[in-house]
């Protein structure tokens, strides 16, 4: 008797050979060992004859053998002020952008409304009145989000906040890289690390998020093709990366794979077609998984986990 299958995301429809799918994944893990490998081996040796190669416009951790906690390198080099803010753990680039347009930030004592103005670390900068420095322990906590709680730092009505469930985890300030709604759970990552975070959450790198979804009726064979072949919204077109039944005893509960970053954008696929999303979890963000973590827990990254996060995006 043939064993049944446990993987409820195993068989998203791509038309092709089960052959042709597995020489397809042999051929990119093949692909990705060779990457990582060449990459690890070449800081293996800056490590070993003391030399660091540093892009210009990114700050590269000292490793340590506290996977919960990397030290980062502080040089004298100027840094786009938006950068600042991002790096001293107040928020993502485009947040921090933001920020420094309404004119919450200043510099020296001068207010400074342009995100590119270039600052250092022995510049006074100041957010919102508060002296503001680089962080210099980079910190990256996965936590399984439960429902009912939003994703932002503070909220004015008073409602609960993911910061909340990670108060204990560290006396660093970190943030959540992108955002879960209020009634989706799943898994979202904390970190101060602004330079990552960016990277996590901007288009150009693609980053594949998996969902698992509860409808409130069968999605239909119809409506499964348009979903595959692409929507348009009234945002522009979207597409899933790839798309299953996770039980096909039950055609409520679907397998989404997606990269795009769109606000709502799995509910509004689903809405779009006339159905109402009961349930949504993301199940996969970025390789990482809320395997092990009960709803409401966290942990920290291990450290091969914080170097897989930056391989993948220096790839990109």
């Amino acid at each position: 008797m043939k064993k049944k299958s446990t993987d409820n995301f195993s068989k998203f429809a791509k038309k092709q050979s089960n052959a042709a799918i597995k020489e397809k994944y042999k051929q990119e893990k093949r692909k990705y060992n060779k990457e990582k490998q060449a990459f690890f081996a070449k800081k293996k040796a800056e490590e070993k004859f003391g030399k660091t190669v540093v892009d210009k416009n990114q700050t590269v951790p000292t490793p340590t053998t506290n996977a919960a906690v990397q030290k980062r390198k502080i040089t004298n080099e100027k840094m786009p002020l938006n950068k600042f803010l991002a790096h001293a753990g107040i928020c993502g680039r485009r947040e921090a952008a933001a920020f420094v347009k309404q004119g919450q930030v200043k510099v020296n004592g001068n207010l400074v409304t342009e995100p590119g103005y270039k600052v250092n670390h022995n510049d006074e900068i100041k957010y919102n009145g508060k002296k503001i420095f680089l962080t210099k322990n980079l910190v990256y906590i996965l936590l399984n989000k439960p429902k009912d709680y939003i994703t932002t730092t503070a909220d004015p009505q008073g409602r609960k906040t993911v910061l909340s469930l990670i108060q204990r985890a560290t006396k660093e300030r970190v943030y959540p890289v992108g955002r879960l709604d209020r009634n989706t759970s799943g898994v979202l990552l904390f970190t101060n690390d602004g330079e990552l975070a960016q990277k996590l959450t901007h288009p150009s790198h693609e980053i594949k998020k998996v969902y698992q979804v509860t409808l409130d009726k069968a999605l239909t064979k119809a409506d499964f093709e348009k979903i595959l072949l692409g929507i348009q919204l009234e945002d522009g077109l979207i597409k899933a990366d790839a798309l299953a039944y996770s039980d096909t005893r039950d055609k409520k509960q679907i397998g989404i794979e997606i990269h795009s970053g769109r606000n709502r954008i799995v509910r509004r696929i689903f809405e779009s077609l006339g159905y109402t999303v009961k349930n949504l979890d993301r199940v996969i963000f970025a390789g990482l998984t809320k395997k092990n973590i009960e709803r409401g827990k966290w942990r920290f990254l291990q450290e091969k986990e914080i170097r897989d996060l930056k391989h993948f995006t220096k790839g990109k």
